[in-house]
């Protein structure tokens, strides 16, 4: 967390993890937070893990890795998976290309894995991996966050075409500005900064220029829902990505990468076994909770939370391919089946399903 833990605190936090990260659930009046956010602008402490790529061969070893093309001009990026033999996913990730290196912001959970699986897989290839621990990533999403960053970012404008970024500084600290790729289905960035800055640089993104409010977690997962956007713990773990949608994170015309015979072999097939579906609920339900009709299983929750937006309790499932009724019920709770995104957003997140 960066020392911010006691900052946090002050504003009334209380916490949960992301894999071995303690992190902020939320400031209390979530619904009201999130209200606050989709009005105007709020800051989130992210829990990603940075990961360095140098060496002259750094491209062509992640391009090699990954589901999608790794781009080669700086200042661009790529979201991209990383899957098995089998075409589960094991983890994904942001690759930017900067200063001669590649900074892969990846979940906390999974970095110690790809340092470990990328580490293995150097032979011959000038490459070195390592663990930025010295970075730390904020987000700042909303209505108003483009005005936001700009109201704070000295240097050149904020970065507009998604997963573009730009340098320069927010009044003393030392800044790289990421445009999101609409994961709340509103404007969003990343800023990148030295971890030793953290409270300094929240308390700019907060309190200077145009004033944020603070957000966790338990937001997060609000936001991302409303926009149907899948997220690595609860939708994209384990399973193929044609599956969940995430056709992002793929570049189908590239050459081989672990698991491209499997997720090839699905996409000609057509339609894949299961998708991922927006569930509309009477009240929330724990994930893994099995949607029924009629005593016959059609699905499974995923995740879902109170959403203040629609004004009730929502969730994303993955259900049976084979088009099942709208009307479900999820161990014992109403429930409707529904497209994704679940609310009208002004951006469609670049993650949300697809299946062509």
């Amino acid at each position: 967390m960066n020392g911010l833990e006691s900052v946090h605190n002050e504003f009334g936090a209380t916490f949960t993890t992301v894999g071995p990260k303690r992190v902020v659930a939320d400031y209390g009046k979530p619904a009201r937070t999130s209200r606050a956010v989709r009005k105007g602008v709020g800051v989130i402490e992210h829990a990603f893990d940075v990961i360095a790529v140098t060496g002259d061969d750094r491209v062509s070893f992640v391009d090699n890795a990954v589901t999608n093309h790794v781009p080669r001009d700086d200042g661009t990026g790529v979201y991209a998976l990383l899957c098995d033999p089998r075409g589960g996913v094991e983890t994904d990730c942001y690759v930017f290309v900067t200063d001669g290196q590649l900074l892969v912001l990846t979940p906390p959970q999974r970095s110690e894995w790809l340092l470990e699986e990328w580490r293995s897989k150097v032979f011959l290839d000038d490459v070195t991996i390592t663990h930025r621990s010295e970075l730390a990533v904020f987000g700042v999403y909303g209505g108003t966050a483009t005005e936001k960053v700009a109201s704070v970012l000295t240097g050149p404008g904020a970065p507009a075409e998604p997963l573009s970024f730009v340098r320069g500084s927010m009044d003393d600290v030392g800044v790289t500005v990421i445009a999101d790729d609409y994961c709340i289905g509103d404007e969003g960035y990343f800023v990148v900064a030295d971890a030793d800055r953290s409270e300094r640089l929240f308390d700019i993104l907060l309190n200077i220029g145009l004033n944020a409010v603070p957000f966790g977690h338990t937001v997060w997962n609000a936001l991302t829902l409303e926009a149907g956007t899948p997220l690595f713990e609860s939708e994209l773990q384990g399973r193929i990505p044609n599956v969940t949608g995430v056709r992002n994170a793929i570049d189908f015309e590239k050459g081989c990468f672990p698991g491209q015979e499997v997720i090839a072999r699905v996409e000609n097939r057509g339609q894949p076994s299961q998708t991922l579906s927006g569930v509309m609920l009477s009240s929330t339900v724990a994930p893994g909770t099995e949607l029924t009709h009629e005593g016959s299983t059609v699905g499974t929750i995923t995740r879902t939370t109170a959403s203040s937006r629609l004004d009730g309790a929502i969730g994303m499932a993955l259900v049976d391919g084979d088009s099942p009724p709208n009307a479900v019920s999820a161990d014992g709770v109403e429930a409707t089946l529904s497209a994704l995104p679940l609310a009208e957003m002004p951006h469609r997140s670049a993650r949300c399903p697809r299946y062509e």
